[in-house]
Parts: C-alpha cells; structure tokens; sequence
C-alpha cells in the first residue's frame, strides 16, 4: 500500500467519505513517543558545561508500515507459518509501546532516547521477522515481494499530522469502494470522517492519562482511562452533525430483495477471548484486544475447519453455527473489568466496563443487480481496519450513529453523543462479491470485495448474500468540558491506535450445516423475509 498523501485537517471541519474493504492486519502500528526539538546552552550546570535540553516536548507517532497488506500471494503452505511471524511483529509494536509508555524520564533527559533505544532495536527485530517471512514463502516455492525490507524501518511523524494520512485514505477508499456499503438495510453507504481536532487531542501539559478521563497529554499519553485515548475530538453531539447517508442504488429487475434473519444473541453468556482465529491462528493473544462472540461457541486461536463443527451455537436456528465476533465496547468510567491484568485487556491498556450489546441484529441481505450465490463453508471475512491509525482509511468501515438518526447521519472518524432517549450504534455490511474459489485470502482481502456504485460485482466475482450487523447499545453520554471528554466510551483495539472510532471492526467465518447455506440463498433469491 502505497504512502498516502498527508494533510493538516482544519479546526472542526467536519469531512464526509465513503470508505469501506476488509481488515488487514499484520506488522502495522503507530506508537505514540516524545520526540524533542533540541536547544543547546553554554554555562555550566549539574550537566557540566554544554547540556541539550528538551526545549520543545511533543506527542508523535511512529508509524510502523503494515506488512500483511503487502503479502498479497502467500502459498498455502506457508500462510500458517507467515501468519505467526505477522502476529510476531504486531507483538514487537505493542512491547515497543509499552517501552514508550514506561520511559518517559529518560526521554526527557536525552534527545535520542526513543531513537536509539526503541526505534533502531524495533527495526532489527523486525528485520529479523522479514528475513523469516522471506524464507517462509521460498522454502514453499513462493516469491516474496522483492521491497519487502523497506517495510522494516518505523519512521515518526508529528502529532499534528497523525490524523492526515487517514483523512487523504478515507477520500481514496470512497472513491473505489464507497458504493459497496450502500446495501445492507440500516447501514446506508455514506460515512461522515467528522475529523475536528479540537484542543483536547494536542494540548500539551494536559494530565497524565492513567485514571483521568480527559484529552489533554503529558510525557505522550493522549486522553483517555488508559492514557491512549480517546480524546475529545474522538466524540461529535450526533444532533449537530451533517447528514451523509446516500441512497441506495436502483434496483434491476431480477434483482434479490428478500432478507435472511438469524437471531444469536448478544453475548450474555461473556464468551470472550483475545484472539483471532482469521489472522492469527494458532497464536494466543492474537488479537491484543477482546472481542464478543455470538454464534458459534468454540471459536479461539486453535479453532480450525476440522473443529468448527463442534462448536454448538448461540442462534436460534441450530444450523447456524457460524462464528460472528467484533470487539468490544468499553465505557471509560474509572471502573475495571474482569481482565484488567490479562493481555489483550488492561496490560494493553484495554479499560473500562465492558458493555453488552442491548440488541444485536444480524441479517443477510441480497443484491440489487442480480441473484446471489450461496456461501461456501468456511468463508472468512474481515471488514473494516483495525489499523486506520496506521494505514488511514482506505480500508475503514465503520458506521456509528444513534437510534432515531441511522438514516441520516452514519459516522466513520468520530463516536456520536446521543440525545436522551437515543442509544449508541454501530453497524456493519460486510463484502458482498466473492471471486467464487477461496474461502480466504494471504491478507484476508482479495478473496471478497464490495459491490461498486451501482450494486454490480467487478472482475468476475459473484455476489452472495451480504451480511449486515447492527449492535445497538445503552450508553451513558459522554461530556465535553474544556477540551476534555468525561466518561467516554470506545472500542478496544491494538493500544496503539488510540481507541479510534475508524478502527472498529467485524468479524466473520460461515459455517453451516443442513442446507442452512442454500436456504439464505434461496430466500434472499426469492424476495422472501425468512429467519
């Protein structure tokens, strides 16, 4: 993926894009460190003589190029082995992190703390990764991407800019992909970046994260319970944000207009793991976040399509045994939860209560240019980026609003405040064209994609039923005071990303028995309402 363009956004300007595809994950991340402009000053001091000092502190990122999204044609054979060095250097950024977080009175005494003692060591380390990944896919007969090293080095970027590139990706993803998301029921296709950077996510000198609610910064943390976020200008009142939902493409004649429901519950029973089975299997923690598991109950790092059908089912309809899962939401409160010492929790500064979803509505819905294709057992799909930080929004597919305003206002770059009565929601519609071979993909991407414009499936692929979900939740609304947010809430995610609402994500492994397939395909076929 190429370098996106960077630009400073303007002062509570609100942006409107349309962007959508699939997770990738894989060696990406930002780490937020302190870099310092460097004065010098003769006299004598208790440094004797000449001393640098840090003249002017300020919060920066270092942006650690994404890798899984460059390996777009691993062999089979070494898609395991490549997998676990991915997770390998996702791990290294979040250690890196934590050597960020756990140093700042070194960093302030010396200039060229963060460079020499967590840039350059985090470049051999994942150097070291590359090299194996290069000789993972040769020793199988692949060819690894011949730039491959270039993606070792993390380079910083200063903190004004850290949101430049994902407002340039999201402009790029609406183009290519925006039409894609306008099926799906509730989920309309238009996204609102709503990117106003107001004080909170810049300050210097604000508090020092840990337990403070607000967006101000110190020695690198950025607002947030956990000192990563999120920030003020993370949160827009929905009741003052431009409406962006579009309409719908024209529907053909032939089209398929029915819908498939398929009840599963919203997770009452707190099936949760850290890990991800899609991207990591096999690697405990995969996921350094929690996620909500509905449907099928035996889903985790060492899950596989031979154990997949032993897994029991939370739905109603027995036959649904496939795995939907997304990570959670967590109100920043003060409070903590069941795994504030666990990896993927508050180790990763993972914090808060965690909330469960008050509904969750999970349907398959058809195309309006044709009829659709079952799905094969087993097909995977990842939408959205948990990585938008990172690699900005190309990739993003994040719809958040409020009951009483889906059809109007669907947010991408910011958490909507709700009026009193309203509840927060987050919805998804995942790919809808398959390229009718591969339940997967090296990067979990090119095997599906999104319908363009007009409904239509390009490059040969077929359209199958698309899968939309929507998690409706009772949440207290936040407060903006002074540039700071009070009791914000937020996904989990990587602890680099910062909590950003444009990192949300959904998950998804089709496995069905009895036909369950065919029936979805048939009824959305016929114009039917089934579940």
């Amino acid at each position: 993926m190429g370098r996106n363009i960077r630009k400073r956004r303007s002062p509570l300007a609100v942006k409107v894009t349309a962007a959508s595809a699939a997770l990738a994950l894989g060696g990406g991340g930002l780490i937020w460190a302190n870099f310092y402009a460097s004065a010098h000053e003769s006299g004598n001091d208790a440094w004797g003589g000449n001393r640098t000092k840090a003249a002017a502190a300020q919060v920066a990122t270092i942006s650690c190029p994404d890798v899984g999204q460059k390996l777009t044609n691993v062999p089979d054979k070494a898609r395991t082995d490549v997998a676990g060095e991915l997770s390998n250097l996702d791990r290294q950024i979040t250690e890196a992190y934590q050597r960020l977080a756990t140093t700042r009175d070194a960093q302030t005494r010396d200039a060229s703390f963060v460079q020499n003692s967590i840039l350059q060591p985090l470049k051999d380390r994942r150097q070291n990764i590359l090299d194996r990944i290069k000789l993972e896919i040769t020793r199988v007969g692949g060819t690894a991407p011949g730039d491959l090293d270039t993606l070792a080095n993390c380079t910083g970027t200063p903190a004004d800019q850290t949101n430049a590139g994902g407002q340039q990706g999201g402009q790029n993803g609406g183009q290519q992909q925006g039409g894609g998301q306008q099926q799906g029921g509730q989920q309309g296709g238009g996204q609102n970046n709503g990117g106003q950077q107001q004080g909170g996510g810049q300050q210097q000198g604000g508090q020092n994260g840990g337990q403070q609610q607000g967006g101000g910064q110190q020695g690198g943390n950025i607002g947030g319970q956990a000192g990563n976020g999120p920030v003020a200008a993370d949160f827009v009142d929905i009741t003052k944000a431009q409406a962006n939902v579009k309409a719908k493409p024209r529907q053909a004649r032939n089209a398929s207009r029915g819908t498939f429901t398929t009840r599963c519950g919203v997770n009452t029973n707190k099936n949760h793991n850290t890990d991800n089975v899609i991207v990591a299997p096999g690697v405990k923690n995969g996921a350094h976040h929690l996620h909500d598991y509905v449907g099928n109950q035996k889903i985790d790092a060492f899950a596989s399509n031979d154990t997949f059908l032993q897994g029991g089912s939370s739905c109603q309809n027995k036959s649904d045994l496939s795995s939907y899962y997304w990570p959670v939401v967590r109100v920043q409160d003060g409070s903590q939860d069941f795994d504030q010492n666990n990896d993927g929790g508050g180790k990763e500064r993972n914090v808060g209560k965690i909330l469960t979803p008050v509904k969750a509505q999970i349907k398959y819905v058809g195309s309006p240019t044709g009829k659709v294709v079952a799905m094969p057992q087993f097909l995977r799909i990842i939408t959205g980026d948990a990585k938008t930080t990172t690699n900005g929004l190309a990739n993003a597919n994040a719809h958040w609003s409020c009951t009483g305003f889906e059809n109007k206002v669907q947010l991408t770059e910011q958490y909507p405040i709700c009026p009193q009565g309203s509840k927060v929601v987050r919805s998804f519609a995942f790919q809808s064209c398959w390229d009718g071979q591969n339940i997967d993909s090296a990067n979990h991407r090119t095997h599906v994609a999104f319908a363009d414009a007009g409904g239509n499936c390009q490059n040969g692929f077929k359209a199958i039923p698309q899968l939309t979900m929507r998690l409706v939740y009772d949440i207290a609304p936040p407060t903006l005071e002074n540039g700071q947010v009070k009791n914000a809430y937020a996904v989990d995610g990587f602890p680099e990303q910062l909590h950003k609402p444009s990192t949300d994500h959904d998950d998804f492994i089709s496995i069905t028995t009895g036909g369950l397939a065919n029936k979805i395909a048939n009824c959305v076929n016929r114009g039917q309402n089934c579940s």
